[in-house]
């Protein structure tokens, strides 16, 4: 059975969060510090902050999207409010 993460990196130039989905957020975290994902090559260096796992991709596609609303980074911003101190 395949897992599909969604997961928020923390660009380090910029401090600014990215969320995305992926079967393998190693590599995937791997491109976007090789600069080989076109809407961030200009903001490496990342670091992964937050990650869930979900078994169907279109749950996954579903919590992305909503991590990119505005109710979605505030939840990350609660849920990551002693990381980011």
């Amino acid at each position: 059975m395949k897992i599909y993460y969604v997961y928020v990196i923390r660009s380090l130039k910029d401090c600014k969060f990215y969320t995305g989905y992926t079967i393998d957020i190693e590599n995937r975290l791997k491109k976007h510090n090789d600069g080989k994902v076109p809407s961030t090559c200009s903001r490496k260096p990342f670091e992964l902050v937050y990650f869930e796992g979900c078994y169907n991709e279109k749950d996954a596609l579903h919590r992305e999207k909503y991590l990119k609303t505005t109710y979605g980074k505030r939840y990350i911003k609660n849920r990551l409010k002693n990381f980011l101190i």
